[in-house]
Parts: C-alpha cells; sequence; structure tokens
C-alpha cells in the first residue's frame, strides 16, 4: 500500500518519548521542582491523545451524523468548562453562558466553512469537521476566558467609576461601554498572534498536512482558511460572553451588581 506519509510505530513512539528526559534531567539538574508535574502531565497527554486517536477512528469508520453531533457537543462542552476554570471570578450559570457562547460561535463559523467553502459531501464527514470544529475550539475557550476575565476583574477595579457614571444617570452600557471594549480586546489579542506566521513559525495544521504529502500550496491555503475561520470564531464568542456576562452583571435599572460575583478559590 503506497503511502504518501511515514508512519510511526510503537518503538518509535517510545524513542521520541525519552525526550522529555531532558526537561526531567534539567529540572533535576537546577532543582526546578517540576519532576512530578512533567511526568503527570507527560502521562496525561499519552493517555489522552492516545484515547483520542481510538474514539476517532472508531467514529470514522461509523460514519454516523448523530455521532458526529455528539462527539461535536461533548467537544464544546469540554471548551465551554475550559474557558471558566481559568478566569478568577463566577457568576451564576457563567459555565452555560460559556458553553452557549463557544457552542454558538463554532458552530456557526465551522458550518459556514464545511458547507461554504470546503462544500463537503456529506457535510458531516468527520474526518473534516471534527479536526476543524477542534481547532475553533480550542482557539475560542482562551479568547473567551480571557475576555471574560477581563471584563469582570475591570469592573471590580472600576467600581468607584462605573457607580459614578451611573449616578449621574448613565445608562449601564453608557458606564460599561470601555470595559467591554477593553475585554473584547483583550480576547483577540492570542488570534492576532498567532496569524504572525509564515517563515519562522510554521501552523499545526499546515506542517501535518505537509508532513502528510499534501503539496505546500494547498497546505498554505487550507491554514489561510483557517485561521479567518478561527479569527471569526473568536470574535463571536468574546462578544457573546461578554454580552452575556454584562446583562448578569447589570441589572435593567441600570446598577452594577458586584454583589452577583463570586472569587473562586485556591
Amino acid at each position: 500500500m503506497d503511502q504518501n506519509y511515514i508512519p510511526i510505530d510503537n518503538i518509535q513512539l517510545a524513542l521520541a518519548s525519552t525526550l522529555i528526559l531532558i526537561n526531567l534531567g534539567l529540572s533535576v539538574t537546577l532543582q526546578l521542582g517540576l519532576v512530578k508535574s512533567l511526568g503527570l502531565a507527560t502521562l496525561r497527554m499519552v493517555v489522552q491523545l492516545l484515547l483520542v486517536g481510538y474514539i476517532l477512528g472508531w467514529v470514522f469508520a461509523l460514519d454516523n451524523p448523530w455521532l458526529v453531533l455528539l462527539v461535536a457537543l461533548v467537544m464544546s462542552a469540554i471548551a465551554g468548562n475550559a474557558s471558566v476554570s481559568l478566569t478568577r471570578r463566577r457568576f451564576l450559570h457563567i459555565y452555560w453562558h460559556s458553553l452557549l457562547s463557544i457552542l454558538a460561535s463554532s458552530a456557526l463559523v465551522t458550518g459556514l466553512l464545511v458547507e461554504g467553502v470546503l462544500r463537503i459531501d456529506p457535510w458531516y464527514d468527520p474526518q473534516y469537521v471534527i479536526p476543524l470544529l477542534g481547532m475553533v475550539l480550542g482557539n475560542t475557550l482562551t479568547g473567551t476566558s480571557l475576555a471574560l476575565d477581563r471584563f469582570m476583574e475591570d469592573l471590580v477595579g472600576r467600581r468607584s467609576q462605573i457607580e459614578s457614571l451611573l449616578a449621574l444617570g448613565a445608562t449601564r452600557w453608557e458606564a460599561a461601554h470601555e470595559t467591554v471594549k477593553e475585554a473584547l480586546r483583550t480576547g483577540m489579542i492570542p488570534t492576532i498572534s498567532m496569524m504572525v506566521v509564515g517563515l519562522v513559525s510554521l501552523p499545526g495544521m499546515m506542517t501535518g498536512q505537509i508532513l502528510g504529502g499534501v503539496n505546500p500550496t494547498d497546505a498554505v491555503r487550507y491554514q489561510i482558511v483557517i485561521f479567518f475561520t478561527i479569527s471569526a470564531g473568536t470574535a463571536l464568542a468574546c462578544m457573546g460572553i461578554v454580552l452575556l456576562a454584562f446583562v448578569v452583571l447589570f441589572s435593567p435599572d441600570h446598577q452594577l451588581r458586584l454583589d452577583r460575583l463570586q472569587k473562586r478559590e485556591s
């Protein structure tokens, strides 16, 4: 059977894993105290990726649209939970708000990419849908966590200023407008940084396709499409989570409700 890539067997995988000994050796030599953390992180990473590989192989083989949708929903739920876990404060229903923002934005941009740009047939082809959705989710969860955390922390830090504006007759949107803008700007920073790629940093998807035998020009086209999709998904998710938090933390009668915020315990 002809293949355009070099498969990695278990022996080669084991040989590659010995590279972590460099990190462990530095930790021991310099007394960094990272041996346990590195060991656990390595073990968890290997187990999780191998498990994901077997699950995706099963999903690909069945080629069932309902199963693909279930996997997409589980991935979105995990991303929504991970996004909130990175923030320093909480409020009621924050997890549902995070899930809704990430799920809606990711489903929208991934759907537009699959149906409108790539025109995949069938639309639920797991070979395309799951990896594309995974890349979008990975970036949106980072953006939403940064935007949400910045929004809540700024409300606490600028409480006196915001309440003064509200007392002078400003609406809740007028009082929080700058805070919303700063939160959205913060959430989009990783996307901007991600796009600064080229000769030095080759994106993961592009590198993977080239290693898989895809023409470099085609791989670049795919990567550009993915960048635009991730950018749109992150922007929509950040806007969604910040606006939902805004509705919770400002009452309809234009009062700042920081009593609804709770500091996360360490």
